[in-house]
C-alpha cells in the first residue's frame, strides 16, 4: 500500500491472488513474474517482467472475454480520470499550425462546491441532479443519435456567482476546464481546431460572450450599451484581429463540428443576456438558462454559515441580508480578514453587517431619487 500525493494507491505483491465475481462467474488474479534471460555479459540477471494471470473455470470463457475484461477495463478507465488532477485549459494567441498545442494549461484547483455555493437550495439540488443524470446517460444519447453535449448559459451582474457555478460544476462531475477566449481566435477554421483538440469530460467556457466579439451587425450598438469604456476600447481592437463569425460560433456550439468528442458541457456567460443575438439563444436551444440577480435569495443566508460558524449575530445578519440587494462576492469580501489581529468571528460579522447596512441605505437613496454621496 502506498500514497500518491492526496490518493491511495493499492498494489499486488509477486504471487499475491485476488479473488473477484462478475455475474456468477468467479475469477482470480494472480500477480505473476518472468525471470529476466541471463546474460552472458553479466553474472546477475534482470528483475524479469511481471504480468497478471486470470484464472477462471472453462465455461465462464465467453463471458469473461466478451463482458468481463471490457467491464475492467471501463471501470478502471474511468477510474484513472476521476483521480487525475483536473487542469484549466486557456487558448494560445497566435498559435500557428505548426505548434504542438493551442492550449496551454496549469492544475485546476479549485475549492468552490454546491455545498457552499450561494443559491436557492431546491435550484441548487436541480442542477446537481440534472449534471448527474447527463454524465450517466451516454446509452441514451447514443440511442437518440444526438451528441453527447449540454448547454448552460448562465447571466447576472458582476459578482453573482457565475464564474464559481463553472468551478462548482467541474469539482462535482471531475472534468477539465477550457477557458476560451473568443478574442484570441483569428478565424472560424482556428476555432475549429481549438474544439478538436478539447478532451472528453470537459467544460468548454465562453465568459462575457457579450463583450466578446462583433457578431452581428447589431453589436456595434451593443457593445457600447453593455460594456465599461475599457471593455469597448479592448473589444474595438481585438475584433479587428479577429475575423469569428456568428455562424462559425454556432457551428462551433451546435453544428456538425460539435459532435467531435463526447461528455462535453459548453457553457457561456453573460452580464447582459438581452443583449445576446436571439440567434444564438433560438439556435443553441440552451439545456438551461440560469439566472444570477443580485437579490435577497435564500442561498445568500446560507454564504456566511459556510464560512463562519454559528454565531450570536446570524440573526442580525440574515435579517439584513433577507432584504438587501447585495452579491455573492461582496458578501465573502466582507467576511473575510483584513489582517491577523481582526480575524475573530465578532470582527468579521461586523464588517458583514457593515457593509449590508451601507447597501440598504444606498439603495433607499436611489430608491427616494437622492444621488448617493461619494466618499
Amino acid at each position: 500500500m502506498e500514497t500518491d500525493g492526496e490518493n491511495l494507491v493499492l498494489s499486488m505483491d509477486d504471487y499475491q491472488r485476488v479473488t473477484d465475481e462478475f455475474h456468477g462467474a468467479k475469477v482470480w488474479w494472480g500477480l505473476r513474474r518472468r525471470p529476466a534471460a541471463a546474460s552472458k555479459w553479466s553474472m546477475y540477471g534482470g528483475e524479469g517482467r511481471r504480468f497478471y494471470k486470470l484464472t477462471f473455470h472453462k465455461r465462464y470463457r465467453e463471458l469473461i472475454i466478451k463482458s468481463y475484461l471490457v467491464h475492467v477495463m471501463k471501470n478502471g478507465k474511468e477510474i484513472s480520470k476521476r483521480n487525475r488532477p483536473r487542469k484549466l485549459y486557456t487558448n494560445c494567441a497566435g498559435s500557428s499550425k505548426s505548434s504542438s498545442s493551442m492550449w496551454s494549461h496549469i492544475v485546476f484547483d479549485h475549492k468552490a462546491s454546491f455545498e457552499t455555493i450561494a443559491l436557492d437550495y431546491e435550484k441548487k439540488q436541480e442542477i446537481v441532479e440534472d449534471l448527474l443524470a447527463f454524465s450517466k446517460n451516454k446509452d441514451f444519447y447514443e440511442r437518440a443519435g444526438k451528441a453527447w453535449k449540454r448547454g448552460y448559459l448562465l447571466y447576472g451582474p458582476p459578482g453573482t456567482g457565475k464564474s464559481t457555478m463553472i468551478a462548482a460544476m467541474a469539482n462535482l462531475l471531475s472534468y477539465d476546464v477550457y477557458d476560451l477566449e473568443l478574442t484570441a481566435v483569428k478565424d472560424n477554421i482556428e476555432l475549429r481546431r481549438l474544439l478538436i483538440e478539447t478532451t472528453s469530460k470537459s467544460i468548454v467556457v465562453i465568459e462575457d460572450i457579450d463583450c466578446s466579439l462583433d457578431l452581428t451587425g447589431q453589436r456595434n450598438k451593443m457593445a457600447e450599451e453593455s460594456c465599461s469604456k475599457d471593455e469597448k476600447d479592448k473589444w474595438k481592437k481585438e475584433r479587428k484581429e479577429s475575423r469569428v463569425t456568428l455562424s462559425g460560433l454556432l457551428n462551433f456550439i451546435d453544428g456538425i463540428w460539435s459532435s467531435c468528442g463526447s461528455e462535453r458541457l459548453i457553457v457561456f456567460t453573460t452580464n447582459h443576456v438581452e443583449k445576446l443575438d436571439p440567434a444564438l439563444i433560438r439556435r443553441v436551444g440552451w439545456t438551461s438558462i440560469l439566472s444570477f440577480p443580485i437579490a435577497a435569495l435564500k442561498g445568500s443566508k446560507f454564504l456566511p454559515r459556510t464560512i463562519l460558524e454559528n454565531h450570536q449575530m446570524f440573526e442580525r445578519v440574515e435579517s439584513l441580508i433577507g432584504v438587501t440587494k447585495i452579491t455573492p462576492a461582496d458578501v465573502a469580501e466582507s467576511l473575510m480578514p483584513k489582517s491577523p489581529p481582526h480575524n475573530d468571528p465578532e470582527t468579521c460579522l461586523s464588517n458583514l453587517i457593515q457593509a449590508l447596512e451601507e447597501a440598504k441605505e444606498l439603495e433607499a437613496e436611489k430608491s427616494k431619487g437622492i444621488e448617493p454621496t461619494k466618499n
